[in-house]
């Protein structure tokens, strides 16, 4: 089944793109969004942006609406990677690529980095953490990149890697979200 969400702000603001319902899937709420990219609004600009587990494809296209200048989304779901590539369509986002791929399979390929990467991984299969160590150990990062973070509210973020440090962090219902930047 399909439904719809809206792009909060940036060239594609309030144009709606289809994402698949399915069960674990749960497209970042608008206001999570709002607060997100307002903590981000000077690094989305030219950015290089990471998209893992990309779901819906909110967090990419919000940033590629917001100018970044390319955004890869890496979605396991086929049913979810064939509706991104019709939103990729519909607006012409040259700048945004779909990977059809497992987060694990794509991360141990040859790295390129990142500035700003987004991973909001299923909830309750202990993806998060290690996803960031498998991000800092393989080269996907760039110096200061920065890592939204996207877990179960109850989950506790205590084996990142060393380099990393919380800027920001907030719970909403049964979501906690993190910004991290590498130093």
């Amino acid at each position: 089944m399909e439904s719809k969400l809206r792009i909060i702000a940036g060239k594609w603001r309030s144009r709606q793109l289809a994402f698949e319902e399915s069960l674990g899937l749960r497209p970042t709420p608008a206001r999570t969004r709002e607060t997100l990219f307002n903590w981000l609004q000077q690094d989305v600009a030219r950015s290089q942006c990471l998209d893992l587990f990309a779901g819906s494809g909110a967090l990419g296209f919000e940033a590629a609406s917001r100018d970044a200048d390319s955004v890869t989304m890496v979605e396991e779901n086929a049913n979810a990677c064939r509706l991104i590539k019709q939103n990729i369509d519909k607006l012409s986002a040259q700048q945004v690529n779909i990977v059809k791929s497992d987060v694990f399979k794509f991360l141990v390929a040859d790295a390129s980095p990142f500035n700003l990467v987004f991973l909001d991984p299923p909830f309750t299969q202990g993806l998060a953490q290690q996803t960031c160590h498998w991000l800092e150990d393989k080269g996907w990062l760039t110096v200061q990149a920065k890592i939204y973070i996207e877990v179960e509210s109850r989950l506790v973020l205590d084996d990142m890697p060393e380099n990393w440090h919380c800027l920001k962090n907030k719970k909403a219902g049964q979501v906690a979200y993190y910004l991290f930047q590498r130093n």
